[in-house]
């Protein structure tokens, strides 16, 4: 005797992402819930109390505005100076390089394996006084004297975080590149289109989202960084700096919530703007 077989019943196109939902809700949702919500705590004798104040949003305003803005600013440079160069890096693999460009590429990838503390000493052997760098200058004769303006200050910051995030940079660019047609290029020049415009009008529209992730994962790492700037940094303190202390130090994690939070706004907005910025220049007559 055969059984009849009813066909399975189709499940809602929805419960695909549930599995996916709930880690996010888990590991990142909640953990930032939880200290949204703390952060309008306050702290006396050390213990956090459940409170409803706005003062720690005030007190970071007030305290730390001229820090926030610091911070903002270097890392700013660091996204812009290192997307300038992941792009030229990118481009010069996807269009310039020909059978090389796959072992350029795998040399970048390769150096993402390295460890973040080795990198930051690694420059900061490279920067300091008896470094690499200093030595050579001063074998070339090109300075009389070692500088100290490579280490222990903003550019130091600069330097070591522009290498660490130079490949985080350079593969969305390169995503980007891969996606542009050789001969939509061609069509360009055929058409009287100059080096220029072809990277004007043809490459860098095309390139948009590239580099918008690019800067973006260069921003958001560096604002909130706090290793760097204490390894080479010297008196070149961020926000990072400061939200570090408030967890570890000080036992003030309303403060330190309040901290976060606020500097997480401040780098949405840098971010919209990069964005609509980068839009604005890369659309027809724009920037004109």
């Amino acid at each position: 005797m055969r059984l009849l077989r009813l066909p399975p019943r189709a499940l809602p196109g929805w419960t695909g992402i549930v599995p996916a939902g709930l880690v996010f809700a888990g590991l990142f949702a909640a953990p930032l819930a939880y200290f949204f919500v703390i952060s309008f705590w306050s702290v006396r004798a050390r213990i956090m109390r459940p409170d409803h104040t706005l003062a720690n949003y005030l007190a970071v305003w007030t305290n730390y505005g001229d820090v926030l803005g610091n911070t903002l600013l270097i890392a700013a440079a660091i996204a812009l100076i290192t997307t300038i160069i992941a792009f030229c890096f990118a481009f010069a693999i996807r269009f310039k390089s020909g059978r090389f460009g796959d072992l350029l590429l795998f040399v970048t990838l390769l150096t993402l394996f390295g460890g973040y503390l080795v990198k930051i000493y690694a420059w900061k052997s490279i920067l300091g006084r008896d470094g690499i760098l200093n030595k050579a200058l001063l074998g070339l004769g090109l300075i009389d004297q070692p500088l100290d303006a490579l280490i222990y200050s903003v550019n130091g910051v600069v330097v070591t975080l522009t290498y660490f995030l130079l490949p985080f940079a350079v593969l969305p660019i390169y995503g980007s590149l891969r996606a542009i047609k050789e001969s939509t290029i061609d069509s360009a020049r055929d058409l009287g289109a100059g080096r220029l415009a072809v990277m004007r009008d043809v490459i860098l529209p095309q390139c948009e989202g590239g580099l918008t992730a690019a800067f973006m994962l260069s921003f958001l790492i560096s604002v909130g960084d706090y290793v760097t700037p204490r390894f080479v940094g010297g008196g070149a303190a961020m926000m990072g700096n400061f939200i570090e202390n408030q967890f570890s130090l000080g036992f003030n994690w309303p403060m330190g919530s309040a901290m976060s939070f606020v500097v997480l706004a401040a780098s949405l907005l840098v971010v919209l703007g990069f964005r609509q910025l980068l839009r604005w220049g890369l659309a027809p007559g724009g920037g004109q």
